[in-house]
């Protein structure tokens, strides 16, 4: 509704809600004007049949001497040969309702599988899905990471990343940052299997990126995003998302380590607190500490931020940078910002241009070498300045 209102859509909007609801009306009397002639016209029928049986037996009981009890059985069974069809004629509406959900139902079931999302090896040139898991290997700080030649398109061959080749080493903190529209975000759609690249390879702890079931590659994986989502329900039911392998004492824990619980203990009824949808009831910043929360309950191997200190005021960014450090400790960490104030204790800086991989160094590498970094560094840096300017000269 505020979406609406912003972007003063009401009349259009009314508009469609109008006409949708005009169909739905329709709809409903074209059923209740079937109900109306089909029922009347059972009713008569078995009126007519009786009618008909009083009518002839009658006869017979007088001419030919049939017993009254014989007729008087054939009522019976006319009554209750069409008391099933006039039952069905009442759940006509019913089942109709009920074939239009089967519908949505069974057309959601017959969507194909999407072919990036099925676990494939490679042998001799075939795919063949891969035999019994191995057996669960060593916990290790960290997954390794390598993009390796990487090219992909969403449409055709206009190219979002052209041979983009670097390497996540366990433990290691990278920095991808570039203009808008370079290719940040479609990296990490690549990591986390929503798309497939068309050249080169993703290889996770050695292993390509085909090879792995999505299911559990995700579960290794912390995605936190500009964007963060909070479910209707609970404080504690957003932070553990019924997973009953994280304790309550877990996600607790958790949202201590990275200042939330200052957020929960605001909120009247703590950690049973409850939420609105997407949490209206919640600053960005607080929303921001409770996904911190969540995903460090989850104790992932490879951390992936996208953007994810952007559009929070400065008190709150504090609280953040804190909240990533502890995150970021003893994981991977894929790190996408615009905001170039904070990655500056990364240990490596990968800058995207057009899709392509055009400096790599840390940031006083980056800096000392003057390239397209240090201007990225220049610009915004300047843009704040005439931002503080501007505002000083209107307060």
């Amino acid at each position: 509704m505020s979406t609406v209102q912003l972007l003063g859509r009401e009349a259009r909007n009314h508009a469609e809600f109008s006409g949708i609801n005009a169909d739905h009306r329709d709809a409903n009397l074209r059923a209740n004007r079937y109900h109306a002639v089909f029922f009347p016209l059972l009713e008569f029928v078995s009126a007519m049949a009786l009618a008909l049986i009083v009518w002839y037996g009658g006869r017979q009981v007088m001419w030919t001497g049939i017993t009254l009890g014989t007729l008087v059985a054939f009522i019976q069974y006319t009554q209750r040969f069409f008391r099933p069809l006039s039952d069905l004629s009442e759940k006509y509406g019913i089942l109709q309702q009920a074939m239009a959900s089967a519908e949505r139902i069974f057309e959601l079931l017959d969507m194909p599988v999407d072919p990036a999302a099925i676990p494939l090896t490679v042998r001799g040139g075939g795919a063949v899905r891969p035999g019994p898991p191995r057996a669960p290997t060593p916990r290790v700080p960290g997954m390794r990471v390598e993009f390796d030649h990487v090219w992909f398109a969403y449409d055709g061959e206009r190219w979002v990343l052209e041979d983009v080749t670097f390497t996540l080493e366990p433990g290691e903190r990278v920095a991808i940052v570039g203009p808008t529209g370079s290719g940040k975000t479609t990296l990490t759609n690549l990591l986390m299997r929503f798309h497939a690249p068309q050249r080169g390879e993703i290889r996770v702890d050695g292993r390509p990126l085909a090879t792995w079931d999505p299911a559990q590659l995700r579960r290794r994986i912390g995605l936190v995003l500009q964007d963060v989502f909070l479910f209707s329900g609970t404080i504690e039911g957003n932070l553990t998302l019924g997973d009953p392998g994280i304790e309550p004492t877990r996600a607790q824990e958790a949202a201590r380590e990275v200042h939330a619980d200052r957020v929960v203990d605001r909120l009247p009824g703590g950690y049973g607190a409850e939420v609105r949808e997407r949490g209206a009831t919640l600053s960005a910043g607080e929303r921001q500490l409770l996904v911190f929360a969540r995903t460090l309950a989850r104790d992932p191997e490879l951390l992936v931020l996208d953007e994810a200190t952007s559009s929070v005021d400065t008190h709150t960014e504090r609280f953040i940078r804190a909240a990533l450090r502890k995150l970021m400790h003893g994981r991977t960490s894929l790190v996408i910002a615009h905001r170039l104030s904070t990655i500056h204790d990364v240990d490596r800086i990968v800058v995207l241009h057009h899709g392509k991989v055009r400096e790599t160094g840390s940031h006083a590498e980056l800096i000392a070498a003057g390239g397209l970094y240090h201007r990225l560094v220049q610009l915004q840096y300047l843009g704040e300045a005439d931002g503080v300017r501007v505002t000083g000269s209107s307060t």
